[in-house]
């Protein structure tokens, strides 16, 4: 089978070929159809985030077919928990210490075939193409998580309008919140795509909104936004930052956290969050705008991903 592997730290991923895989006991073998690139890829890739044990396939948002019965699944970040620990026992199963990672820990969909326990394999909704499906399993899931950690919050600004903020902003304007768009500095083509979904505002990263906000995401990895997001809140109001990792956040003043103002993370995602997002996704219905690339271009997408050449998400046809 076909395969991009990462090897080393600042290197492009390799095309090789490989044996398909043999699924052990509780694994499902998938014939993968279409795959998301995340920027959490080139966190994996610039060594952000690490690999441990590398080779790998990267690739964690995976649209495809179980072999032994046709069944249509996807396959997320979070590839396997003990199911033991205080966390997994208290619906908190994203912070397992003991969790495998899909991408990172276990060899993703980046590939023909690939390998997933099918605990946390999820039918994917009928109405869904498998190049719309894909992004809905960690631009969705992530941003869906946030949301829920965002509470109530009328007034919300989306920090970073890429893959996740274009699927929540769809969900957000669909349950009644208001959104407000922040982008790089001068990307109109950013604002224009979020004024199109709904947004009520749209600007640089380096503009305070017209009015304050009940809570803000942070789905760029640049801290410098955290302090920005935090004097563009209300009183009480909620800074999530949503992504694996982060630039350092520069100091702020005490003034601007005053108020009973918040700072949280999200880390990764559950089983529930996957089940409830995939449900609620064509009540809304959200409908993501990818960019396609075939398997071997997966270095392209990654560098395109980095350099902001699309609006919404890349996926590999596989």
């Amino acid at each position: 089978m076909r395969a991009m592997v990462f090897e080393e730290v600042g290197q492009p991923l390799r095309a090789v070929e490989r044996p398909t895989p043999v699924p052990a006991p509780g694994q499902l073998l998938l014939k993968v159809h279409a795959c998301g690139v995340c920027r959490t890829d080139l966190h994996l890739l610039d060594g952000e985030v690490q690999i441990a044990a590398p080779p790998r396939i990267l690739g964690h948002q995976i649209v495809a077919t179980v072999e032994s019965d046709g069944r249509r699944v996807g396959v997320p970040w979070l590839g396997w928990t003990c199911g033991e620990c205080a966390y997994c026992r208290s619906g908190r199963e994203n912070l397992c210490p003991l969790a495998r990672f899909t991408g990172r820990d276990i060899d993703g969909g980046m590939a023909d075939y690939t390998l997933a326990d099918e605990r946390f394999c999820f039918e994917i909704p009928p109405g869904y193409h498998d190049l719309q499906a894909a992004p809905l399993l960690c631009a969705g899931l992530i941003g869906y998580r946030a949301l829920r950690m965002a509470g109530r919050a009328r007034r919300l600004g989306l920090y970073g309008f890429g893959a996740a903020a274009h699927i929540l902003a769809q969900v957000a304007i669909w349950q009644g919140r208001r959104v407000f768009a922040f982008t790089r500095p001068g990307d109109i083509p950013a604002q224009t795509f979020a004024l199109e979904l709904g947004a009520g505002w749209a600007g640089g990263s380096d503009e305070p909104p017209p009015e304050p906000l009940d809570a803000a995401i942070v789905f760029a990895p640049d801290g410098a936004l955290v302090p920005l997001a935090l004097r563009a809140l209300a009183p009480g109001g909620t800074v999530v930052c949503g992504g694996i990792h982060m630039s350092d956040i520069p100091s702020f003043p005490y003034a601007d956290l005053w108020e009973e103002r918040t700072i949280r993370s999200v880390a990764n995602l559950t089983r529930r969050d996957a089940e409830e997002f995939l449900a609620l996704a064509p009540r809304v219905p959200v409908k993501t705008q990818v960019t396609a690339y075939p398997l071997e271009d997966a270095n392209g997408a990654l560098a395109d991903l980095r350099a902001g050449r699309f609006t919404g998400a890349a996926v590999l046809t596989v």
